[in-house]
């Protein structure tokens, strides 16, 4: 690794800070190099603030430093107005000599314009630094942007032998939830939902379980929450119609009368392409990932239509015999972990 790939590296570990904060813009991270020496650092504040170049040229302590050091970052600075300035106008302005970047930005309205802007103004730029690594650390983003759809994560937890839930006749009157695993990948998945910008379940799920779908044991945002109503079978009495989060309902009602205030509604096709329906319509709401928390038709249409990018399993050691069979996808294991009793597996498409 030589020592571009290190401050790249770099860049990398500070982008992870605004993981579950930045989207729908990317978490980005910058470092600018003196002699080298790291004299400045900064990744990207949550949404509407300072992106990672300016975080990291205002930590600059000695301005005058700036027109000989060099600036790294993951992905190809803005070009364009938004919430903020263009960083590529602020590197330009202070002649930093040189930019090494991990990534082209595939925005329609960045793709290379950046990096012309900062040519243009004298600096010298390197595209394609740790490339591989900034697209797995970029993958929501670029989901997003190259397929038109969030970055779609499914979880579910399953018995030993293999069921969502038990029979029917195991489960009690009310609608509460029947734990598999423990408390320790419970938090887990706490964590999980306060990284991602979304989570969706479908209208079983919330009929049986009546969850809330927010962080409550782990201190994190809450992710926005959808759920698939086709009917409207969900009534107000129900925690996701709280109006405590952000929810969305995707729904084939198109009678407005038949909404709740204060809640957000979407009318889809449910009668074909229903997944590929779901991923278009959260691309409309701005939405770059999204968890699919279940119940099994839901996941098992997700993965019928092969629109998934990674799956997390885990595996509990209650033995149900009888029950709702978890969902079977084709995947690549990329690692399995114990987490006390319970086993963790993380699959990726190919």
């Amino acid at each position: 690794m030589n020592i571009h790939q290190k401050y790249l590296l770099r860049c990398i570990e500070l982008a992870k800070k605004g993981l579950g904060t930045t989207a729908p813009n990317p978490m980005v991270g910058c470092v600018v190099v003196h002699n080298n020496n790291i004299i400045g650092e900064g990744f990207t504040d949550p949404y509407g603030g300072p992106h990672a170049e300016v975080n990291a040229i205002n930590s600059v302590k000695d301005k005058d430093l700036l027109q000989e050091a060099s600036l790294y970052v993951t992905l190809e600075p803005c070009s364009h107005y938004g919430k903020t300035p263009p960083c590529a106008d602020l590197i330009a302005k202070h002649q930093l000599k040189e930019v090494f970047i991990g990534l082209k930005d595939p925005h329609d309205k960045v793709a290379g314009n950046g990096i012309k802007k900062l040519e243009d103004a004298g600096c010298k730029v390197t595209v394609g630094v740790l490339e591989d690594e900034c697209r797995e650390h970029h993958k929501r983003f670029l989901t997003f942007q190259e397929k038109k759809r969030p970055y779609i994560i499914l979880k579910w937890a399953e018995s030993h032998d293999g069921f969502l839930a038990p029979d029917a006749s195991l489960r009690s009157d009310d609608p509460e939830p029947f734990w598999i695993t423990n408390a320790h990948s419970k938090q887990l998945v706490h964590q999980w939902r306060s990284q991602e910008q979304a989570i969706l379940v479908g209208t079983n799920t919330v009929l049986e379980d009546n969850p809330k779908l927010t962080t409550r044991n782990w201190s994190g945002k809450n992710p926005i929450r959808v759920v698939l109503d086709r009917s409207l079978k969900i009534d107000s009495n129900y925690l996701v119609l709280d109006k405590s989060v952000q929810t969305i309902i995707l729904t084939e009602v198109e009678d407005a009368s038949k909404y709740i205030e204060g809640v957000d509604y979407t009318v889809i096709d449910f009668s074909k392409n229903l997944a590929q329906q779901i991923c278009k319509a959260l691309h409309q709401h701005n939405i770059t990932s999204v968890i699919i928390e279940g119940g099994a038709k839901t996941l098992q249409t997700f993965i019928n239509e092969n629109l998934w990018d990674e799956a997390r399993v885990f595996k509990g050691i209650v033995r149900f015999k009888n029950g709702l069979p978890a969902p079977k996808l084709q995947g690549t294991l990329q690692h399995q972990k114990k987490i006390l009793t319970d086993t963790l597996f993380v699959y990726c498409n190919d």
